[in-house]
């Protein structure tokens, strides 16, 4: 299964009660984790992350679902590569 480069936009609505669930899950991703940013976007009271992934589409597929699972995380993958 060949790997894919994508890029996945995430918005966190409650930042302060997610937090810790987003970055454990994406701790447990850290091996096709490449690169990622964060900007907290105050006057909308919001956070606005992207990450660049480099893996299966599998992979890739079970990181968004279970950032998406979270409640108050929107998150959408671009597979470019």
């Amino acid at each position: 299964m060949e790997n894919r480069v994508a890029v996945i936009g995430i918005v966190v609505t409650n930042p302060k009660e997610t937090s810790s669930i987003l970055n454990k899950i994406l701790s447990d991703y850290s091996d096709i984790i490449v690169g990622r940013m964060g900007i907290p976007y105050r006057e909308r009271e919001i956070s606005v992350m992207s990450i660049i992934v480099d893996g299966s589409n599998d992979k890739i597929g079970a990181l968004t679902g279970k950032l998406g699972n979270i409640n108050g995380i929107k998150a959408k993958v671009a597979l470019t590569y």
